[in-house]
């Protein structure tokens, strides 16, 4: 499958077929990673990686995917790139794009990463946007695939604040590869409406369906994956911590709500998890609200059921597989 040349912004850009080619790739190159075959097919390229919001995993994952690869890097951190300031998104994407063979992007709106890709002249990928978290995506995917040996028929159930990229991905992923998505939570954190009836139509082409609900022990029942994220995103106030603590901790994931799954239930979340007070900000929310865990108890986290560090470890070869396909 040839997709030389084209950006990865979101998976509602791609086909079902495009986007199992990326996780059959995932797999294709972990592989070679795990026997210590070389495969550093892309010397000679370099790639520029712009975070306005900082990440452990996603500037890990590119940096060491893009060395394996044979590829050299240059960071930009927030204080290191003039985008949006002193610079047009656009003038900082014909200049990055005659310098490097790639951009990748993590940061605020979807229209951001949008217009780098439109005016950069190379592909652009999205590490992270308010909207969006494609290459998430693709590493969680690869995640079901390793644990249950299959995609389609998955019930893959998330739960807690699905209105924003971890919730609008997995709903668009799970639309696409024919999986049964089921979000689970307040009614005021369920995603948006157009997106949901996006999800509905693709839903109608690949056997796939859709559910939005507030009954926990209905969506849980009989799950294959249950699927958290933190409650309150980077960038938002913590003044937001107590109305959000309040309305999503019915939701929060713990050893009854893995009791209504499979038996073969695995756990994800991307990470960071706040489900002990091993953190500032988890020793900060027990200082004010008396809270040890939030949306996972440590239990669950540290339980055999629990994949989130096989995932961590997928975001890798996932984002080494988006760049070798696009470049």
């Amino acid at each position: 499958m040839n997709l030389k040349g084209r950006s990865f912004l979101k998976l509602k850009d791609f086909t079902p077929e495009e986007i199992r080619y990326f996780i059959e790739l995932s797999a294709d190159l972990k592989a070679k990673k795990k026997k210590g075959a070389a495969h550093d097919v892309l010397k000679g390229k370099n790639i520029a990686l712009i975070f306005e919001k900082t990440s452990t995993r996603t500037r890990c994952s590119f940096e060491v995917a893009a060395h394996d690869l044979g590829m050299h890097v240059t960071y930009l951190d927030p204080s290191g790139s003039q985008i949006g300031k002193k610079e047009s998104i656009a003038d900082t994407a014909r200049v990055l794009g005659r310098m490097y063979d790639g951009i990748e992007y993590r940061g605020y709106g979807q229209e951001i990463v949008e217009e780098l890709a439109k005016y950069a002249g190379v592909p652009v990928w999205n590490g992270l946007t308010n909207e969006f978290h494609p290459t998430q995506m693709i590493a969680d995917m690869l995640t079901v695939q390793e644990k249950l040996g299959r995609l389609e028929g998955v019930k893959f159930v998330y739960m807690g604040d699905a209105r924003y990229n971890m919730g609008n991905s997995l709903m668009v992923a799970c639309a696409k590869l024919g999986m049964n998505f089921v979000a689970c939570t307040n009614p005021n954190y369920f995603p948006d409406s157009s997106l949901v009836e996006y999800c509905m139509e693709v839903a109608k082409e690949t056997g796939a369906s859709i559910t939005l609900t507030e009954d926990v022990q209905e969506a849980a029942r009989d799950a294959d994956v249950i699927y958290t994220d933190v409650w309150v995103s980077m960038g938002e106030p913590d003044e937001v911590w107590e109305s959000r603590i309040k309305e999503l901790m019915p939701y929060q994931v713990n050893r009854e709500v893995m009791g209504y799954a499979k038996d073969t239930a695995i756990f994800m979340h991307c990470l960071p998890a706040f489900h002990d007070l091993d953190t500032a900000i988890g020793r900060q929310i027990h200082e004010k609200f008396g809270l040890t865990e939030m949306e996972v108890t440590d239990e669950v986290f540290e339980s055999s059921q629990s994949v989130v560090f096989d995932e961590a470890e997928n975001r890798m070869h996932s984002i080494k597989a988006i760049m070798y396909a696009t470049l």
